[in-house]
């Protein structure tokens, strides 16, 4: 009678809808929270990460033409994929990140109802943050909003699965598209996120997954031309200097945020319109009066 080996499963990077190996063939070992070996994962390099900005910036043009309602229909669809994972995630959630049962299944549920929720304002954000501006003259003036283009989000340590939905959908809900960089406690388990994505309806390359060391790729990420935004979590003070001064050579967009515990991620607090608007060009247009 031969005995069964089980397969060990090696997460590798998630790029432009596929799952390729880092090209630097260097790997980390994830541990859980007892310090028993989990897996390997990839750890990216610099070339992963422009491999990466070029997959999202292939689909910006698709993404960001689709209509206002597509988008939102296809949230909504990753959230039913997410659904549909759950069971291993929460597994995964209760082994390796030490949560409880019952906090793993509060984060899944709430990393799900997010998606909708930002599904729900994929045609309504522009109401909001747009205006008919008056001006002393023949002519209509309209303020309107339009993606940004590539972000790279410099994903929360904290809820491994919840912080990285709460951080992806107001980026991409607009027309944005996106590269991670994923390291902290449970790395492997963005790369299960890309699993569903790549399983929704989501187009190859609007969402990107790197993992590995933050500082390693952060300076590249401040400095890369075709980046346009960045959106950091949880970030030192000397990190966010470092991000800022180097966004300045191309004129990046950079908004800073806090990542706070799993707890506190599960509120209200932590989803808004308004994490929206930081990866949105407000842009007018004139338009004379006819007579």
């Amino acid at each position: 009678m031969t005995q069964r080996l089980s397969v060990w499963k090696t997460y590798k990077l998630y790029i432009g809808g596929h799952f390729p190996r880092t090209e630097s063939g260097r790997y980390l070992k994830v541990r859980d929270h007892q310090g028993d070996f989990v897996a390997d994962i990839c750890r990216a390099s610099r070339k992963d990460l422009r491999n990466a900005v070029v997959a999202a910036r292939k689909a910006f043009g698709g993404w960001s033409g689709r209509t206002a309602f597509n988008r939102g229909q296809i949230l909504y669809r990753m959230a039913e994929m997410l659904e549909a994972r759950r069971g291993g995630l929460e597994d995964r959630l209760v082994s390796v990140v030490g949560y409880s049962r019952s906090e793993a299944a509060a984060e899944l549920d709430a990393a799900i109802d997010r998606l909708i929720w930002y599904a729900g304002w994929s045609d309504k954000f522009t109401q909001l943050f747009s205006a008919t501006n008056p001006v002393s003259s023949p002519h209509f003036n309209f303020s309107f909003p339009e993606p940004t283009g590539v972000v790279t989000i410099l994903a929360p340590r904290q809820a491994p699965v919840l912080g990285l939905v709460s951080a992806i959908a107001p980026v991409i809900v607009s027309g944005n598209t996106a590269v991670l960089v994923v390291d902290g406690p449970a790395p492997q388990l963005a790369v299960e996120l890309g699993e569903v994505l790549a399983t929704s309806d989501l187009p190859g390359g609007v969402v990107n997954i790197l993992t590995g060391l933050r500082e390693e790729l952060i300076g590249h990420v401040a400095a890369h031309m075709d980046i346009d935004g960045i959106a950091s979590y949880g970030t030192s003070t000397e990190d966010r200097t470092k991000l800022d001064l180097g966004a300045a050579s191309s004129v990046k967009r950079v908004k800073h945020y806090a990542d706070p515990e799993a707890a506190v991620w599960r509120t209200d607090a932590t989803q808004s319109p308004y994490r929206i608007l930081p990866f949105i060009e407000v842009k007018t247009a004139w338009h004379p009066m006819g007579v």
